[in-house]
């Protein structure tokens, strides 16, 4: 059978290759596609998430072991396409106004696809009205912004009221999240959570579900 061991510790390196190599072997053995999701690449990157929040590991060695991750992911997704229960539930994700900033929002998105969330990635530099568009086109259960400049926080709050005045802040949980972004400042401006990370972002939306 697949050695799911082996699958992680090559996600947590990095190793694409690798990782592409022991997820097509694992198939033609007749491994499920969600045990190999659940035993191996979502255990290394809650590791990974570990590593990374108590600053044993840095931002390149995160995004390498993620797109190791989707790697193996793109494989799976044939295995997938149709199985209501694999989708969690639909996230909206994007960037706020004034920050160009995408490293940590791209890894949150791939921890959330990882976990099997349907990911709708709005970008960079996002106007409020382009975050109430898109609850209003998807109907998300969550809304992720991120933010890595101090001075575009206050977008954050921004969109929250944006929410508010189209008459959609119930039917959304908002999460925030980046650098400067703190627990204080979520419940501020009435976020509905925040994580530290991209494998915290994901495990608090999953349990949040139920």
């Amino acid at each position: 059978m697949a050695n799911f061991i082996e699958i992680k510790e090559a996600t947590m390196i990095g190793e694409q290759d690798r990782v592409e190599e022991l997820t097509r072997e694992a198939i033609k053995q007749g491994v499920d596609a969600e045990q190999i999701i659940q035993d191996s690449f979502l255990s290394a990157m809650s590791i990974v998430g570990e590593k990374f929040g108590t600053g044993e590991i840095y931002i390149p060695e995160m995004l390498r072991a993620a797109r190791a991750m989707k790697c193996g992911m793109e494989i799976l997704r044939p295995l997938l396409v149709g199985d209501k229960a694999q989708t969690l539930d639909k996230v909206v994700i994007g960037t706020v106004k004034g920050d160009m900033h995408d490293i940590g929002k791209n890894l949150v998105g791939m921890m959330l696809e990882g976990s099997g969330f349907e990911i709708i990635d709005l970008g960079i530099d996002l106007p409020a009205d382009k975050f109430v568009d898109a609850v209003k086109q998807h109907r998300p259960r969550f809304l992720a912004m991120s933010a890595l400049l101090t001075t575009t926080m206050a977008q954050m709050k921004m969109v929250i009221d944006a929410l508010q005045e189209a008459g959609l802040r119930q039917s959304v949980k908002v999460f925030v999240g980046g650098a400067p972004i703190t627990q204080g400042f979520a419940d501020e401006i009435q976020a509905d959570g925040y994580a530290l990370n991209a494998g915290q972002a994901a495990e608090l939306m999953k349990r949040m579900l139920n």
